[in-house]
């Protein structure tokens, strides 16, 4: 919400190209804030829940969450300032906190009954975000002694790839294939064919990465690879498809958390073809534009989506089993797929379907009105989805509270009897 009222108030703040501090700022608040925090945080409610691995809270894990928000605070804020030593400082806490996840993570897949591509996907993701945070630290400091031997710029194009590709788009393909069957529902894919994804895109990322930064006219192999990984996904989807079963009845009729799921899987192919276009090369008036466009369809239209996308069925799920706990272990009185609202997700699919474009537009010709106008669409879509949550998780433990006070009203009537 930040990064978007951040546009929405200085829309000129992008400028003719993004790389410059306060604009790295603002895709750090989105890659950082929104996309690693969204991922670490449900990471505790889907490990358990789709890849039965336990993931039980203690001292350790809020000490890590802290020191995230802290971190992350820390550098978004030096990179506002355009001071890179305090940036390096500050990303200590945040790889510092992602390793921890990272490390009961690996730890745990070893004995998750889930099948071993699933484990790869998540395993390789983690190991992307680590490699993705030290290589940004590294170019910090070669920022901050204004020496490197290599081009920061090209260096930075590595890093968000890492970041974006190999962490988030890696994680979310490979969960993907465990919770969009549950979304649907239908029958949970299996097999090899699942792991096809991880390693074209892994393959597909470390060409890039290297092409990136020692450059070399490999970069369309590596963009190639990449987009085969995703349409090996894609494929894999359809099968899904292919394998419905009956639609839970007391779930709305519209599901539009899922369709905006749909949406953002949209916006990955649209990025996947800018993105190959700018590998190979394109005439150099369109080279910005294109940028801007897919930097857009990557982070806003594809991952920042299907996270809210995701949300909209997976808090259900958390709801219902906070309300369960809640409850001393008695079924709450409204089930999980009672607790979605049309209205709700109906209003959040609006506003991202309506903001991205004009986002993308408007940042790649450079018209005010347009950033300004999609950036509030785009935050107001945010702290709606915000409310959303909370009016789930309340109706979910209201009920809860409710059955286990009737619940204690009759052991008393029993008791006096």
């Amino acid at each position: 919400m930040t990064a978007f009222v951040v546009l929405a108030t200085h829309p000129s703040l992008p400028g003719a190209f993004f790389y410059h501090p306060r604009m790295v700022a603002v895709v750090h608040l989105v890659t950082l804030g929104w996309l690693t925090g969204s991922i670490l945080g449900a990471f505790y409610v889907v490990a358990p829940l789709a890849l039965r691995l336990p993931m039980p809270v203690g001292v350790v894990d809020w000490t890590a969450f802290v020191a995230f928000v802290l971190g992350t605070v820390g550098m978004v804020g030096h990179f506002w300032i355009g001071e890179y030593v305090g940036m390096i400082w500050a990303a200590g806490p945040v790889i510092g906190a992602i390793a921890w996840v990272a490390v009961r993570a690996w730890r745990g897949l070893r004995g998750a009954a889930v099948p071993f591509p699933i484990k790869l996907h998540v395993a390789l993701a983690f190991a992307n975000i680590l490699g993705a945070g030290l290589l940004g630290a590294t170019i910090g400091v070669a920022r901050a002694r204004d020496a490197a031997w290599f081009s920061p710029l090209a260096a930075t194009y590595a890093h968000a790839h890492l970041a974006a590709v190999g962490w988030v788009a890696m994680m979310v393909v490979g969960l993907a294939y465990r919770l969009i069957p549950m979304m649907l529902p239908a029958q949970m894919p299996s097999g090899w064919r699942l792991g096809r994804s991880a390693v074209l895109i892994e393959a597909g990322l470390i060409v890039l990465v290297v092409a990136l930064i020692r450059p070399s006219a490999a970069v369309p192999v590596g963009a190639g690879l990449i987009v085969a990984g995703l349409a090996s996904f894609v494929v894999e989807m359809r099968g899904v498809l292919r394998h419905r079963m009956p639609r839970p009845v007391a779930l709305p009729l519209r599901d539009w958390s899922t369709w905006q799921a749909h949406a953002a899987l949209v916006w990955m192919v649209a990025a996947a073809v800018l993105g190959v276009a700018l590998s190979i090369g394109v005439r150099s008036e369109w080279t910005v534009p294109l940028m801007w466009t897919y930097g857009v369809a990557g982070l806003i239209g594809f991952l920042a989506q299907i996270v809210t996308g995701i949300q909209g069925r997976l808090v259900p799920l958390y709801a219902w089993y906070r309300a369960f706990t809640l409850g001393g272990g008695a079924p709450p009185a409204r089930g999980a797929n009672e607790l979605p609202s049309a209205r709700f997700a109906a209003i959040i699919f609006g506003g991202w379907t309506m903001g991205v474009p004009f986002l993308a537009w408007g940042l790649a010709g450079q018209h005010r009105i347009a950033i300004a106008g999609a950036s509030w669409v785009l935050a107001a879509s945010v702290v709606v989805g915000g409310v959303y949550i909370a009016w789930m998780v309340r109706q979910a433990v209201g009920a809860a509270q409710a059955s286990s006070s009737t619940a204690s009203g009759a052991s008393d009537v029993s008791r006096a009897h």
